[in-house]
């Protein structure tokens, strides 16, 4: 990817802070794309390494990594056409059945996702559906709360890249399952929102095979010169689009197979 990079080292740096002051403070940005018409997915990846670099340094520790914009209903919500993937650290996760606060979000909205655990290292290029399958320990439901950061929910896959794929939040629950024991494209969720449906899909939305989101990632990884390291949580990317929440709102999801997660919501 390095080839197609067009920022200087000043300009990653400095859409990194831009980036990193957005997320830790809660504010909205303009898209980094109103400045640097430029920009491209590779330019986007520099700034999210930055980032993920320099929240390591701050004592944040790496737990996996998530792929984004998966099903043709976020592309089609985002006007995308390339699924993209975020780091995901130790600060971001929440226990089942949380109060989430809002108050450190910007535009909070929840998604429904099925999460890997892998118990291989898996490495790119040419990582396929059933390499994937085949490194995973298990899978459980997921709830990710994204948080774009960018003015008006309004965004390009360079500058949602470089906000680490509005990455924020996430919890697993329900039950763990082995990957031989499911149909993995056929499951069905129901999210929730104060006890109304707001969202039901299929895990076939994800790529055709959730498995198909993972292995995207493991290549991608695989660009910037990474492997997917064993013990690693990985989330496949929603199910349906995202369901926006504030202060007062309950969520469950309710995955066939694998139980529930839930969680609430306050200021």
């Amino acid at each position: 990817m390095s080839q197609n990079l067009t920022l200087s080292r000043e300009d990653i740096v400095r859409l990194c802070e831009r980036v990193e002051g957005a997320q830790t403070r809660a504010y909205a940005i303009p898209k980094l794309t109103d400045e640097y018409p430029a920009m491209t997915i590779a330019d986007g990846y520099a700034v999210q390494s930055e980032l993920r670099r320099r929240y390591l340094a701050q004592g944040h520790r790496l737990v996996g990594w998530k792929a984004g914009l998966t099903s043709k209903a976020k592309m089609k919500q985002m006007g995308v056409d390339v699924p993209s993937i975020g780091f995901l650290t130790d600060r971001m996760a929440r226990p089942e059945n949380a109060a989430i606060s809002t108050g450190d979000l910007v535009h909070p909205r929840v998604e429904c996702e099925v999460a890997f655990v892998m118990k291989r290292e898996l490495r790119g290029p040419g990582c396929t559906a059933a390499d994937v399958l085949a490194a995973t320990d298990y899978v459980l439901p997921a709830v990710e709360i994204i948080d774009s950061r960018f003015a008006g929910f309004k965004f390009d896959l360079p500058s949602v890249i470089a906000d680490n794929g509005s990455s924020a939040r996430f919890v697993g629950g329900g039950r763990a399952r082995y990957v031989e024991e499911l149909d993995l494209r056929t499951l069905g969720v129901v999210l929730e929102k104060n006890g109304e449906i707001v969202a039901m899909g299929a895990s076939a939305a994800v790529l055709g095979h959730p498995a198909e989101a993972i292995a995207m990632l493991v290549n991608i990884l695989a660009d910037l010169g990474e492997t997917l390291p064993a013990g690693s949580f990985v989330m496949s990317g929603g199910i349906t689009e995202a369901i926006a929440v504030q202060p007062g709102d309950s969520v469950v999801a309710r995955f066939q197979e694998l139980g529930s997660v839930s969680m609430r919501f306050v200021a």
